[in-house]
């Protein structure tokens, strides 16, 4: 299994970033306009398509305000990984500042590369988005 950890320091507080991060119903498409498209909410998954025309479809797992923690799994869409668990949380680095830290243990191994190179190109745009 490959984990695969990204992380973005942006520059407004952690509750500010949380609101946007921790929503899961449209969250990706608030936080990072253009890089996503749309969220569309189904029960407890969502529907995201991408700018680059993929979809996922993600299955909601957990979510913990008091850690600024969102916790989901990638379960259809144009990529179907055999195992897939994401986590973002937003950690607070002073009053005006913090990291959000993106985090993906995916199979098979293969789909490694193309994902995190994905999560880096949506953190850079998450980040122009939430920084303040």
């Amino acid at each position: 299994m490959a984990s695969i950890i990204k992380e973005v320091v942006i520059e407004s507080s952690a509750d500010d970033v949380w609101k946007v991060v921790g929503d899961f119903a449209t969250g990706p498409s608030r936080m990072a306009p253009g890089f996503v498209v749309d969220t569309k909410p189904e029960g407890d998954r969502r529907v995201v398509t991408f700018g680059n025309g993929s979809v996922a479809v993600e299955r909601f797992i957990s979510l913990d305000d008091d850690l600024r923690r969102l916790a989901y799994s990638v379960v259809g869409g144009t990529v179907q990984p055999e195992h897939d668990n994401a986590v973002f949380q937003v950690v607070a680095d002073g009053e005006r500042r913090c990291r959000v830290v993106w985090t993906r243990d995916v199979l098979p191994e293969e789909l490694a590369a193309p994902i995190a190179d994905a999560m880096s190109r949506g953190l850079s745009v998450i980040k122009q988005t939430l920084d303040r």
